[in-house]
């Protein structure tokens, strides 16, 4: 092992509550899962919950590590998306017209509906559908927060049962959580247009 490898691994060792190789490695496994690659993010994630609730590893560390991870995935999934899957769709050949049609339905979905979209579909979806970054980058911060901050805790209260949880709530879940950041929204723009009318 290199010097640097070596210094780097007692630094992180020393601040970190546990095996600092855990962390990166929750880190790694939330860029690829939200990048693209379903699963890896969540069951890491739930891994990481466990043990922190058995004391080897510290449960707001775990929650900033994923969310740290996600983010960062998920922003490289959206200009994935944007530079390369974009091009693939748009492509000639079998179903060009189907795809380019999904393409402009899937553009004016985001446009309208942008910030809760990102909740719900992979980010690589939305650097197709051009989403602007300015847009996808809030959107993506909370979307990685609640994923974090619900596996996370969910995990280290609950245990692996968070998955078969998650998947029981399922639409039921969805359409509460989009209640909610809908409202939260919508009070978010009602609050701007009375500070714009007392201007």
């Amino acid at each position: 092992m290199s010097p640097l490898a070596v210094h780097v691994h007692f630094h992180l060792h020393h601040h970190f509550h546990g095996l600092a190789g855990g962390y990166i490695g929750l880190a790694a496994a939330a860029l690829a899962s939200w990048t693209g690659l379903i699963g890896a993010g969540e069951a890491a994630l739930v891994t990481a919950g466990v043990i922190a609730a058995h004391g080897h590893l510290d449960v707001l560390e775990v929650v900033l590590f994923a969310w740290f991870g996600a983010v960062i995935g998920g922003n490289l999934g959206w200009f994935l998306g944007l530079t390369g899957g974009r091009g693939l769709v748009t492509r000639r050949g079998p179903f060009h017209r189907a795809r380019s049609n999904a393409l402009a339905r899937g553009e004016r979905f985001y446009e309208r509906y942008g910030m809760v979209a990102v909740f719900f579909t992979p980010s690589w979806v939305a650097g197709i559908a051009e989403m602007r970054w300015s847009r996808f980058f809030p959107a993506n911060l909370l979307a990685a927060l609640v994923w974090a901050l619900g596996f996370g805790l969910g995990a280290y209260f609950a245990g692996p049962p968070i998955l078969e949880v998650a998947e029981d709530i399922g639409l039921a879940g969805t359409l509460i959580l989009v209640g909610l950041v809908v409202a939260a929204l919508t009070a978010e723009l009602l609050r701007r247009r009375r500070l714009r009318q007392r201007v």
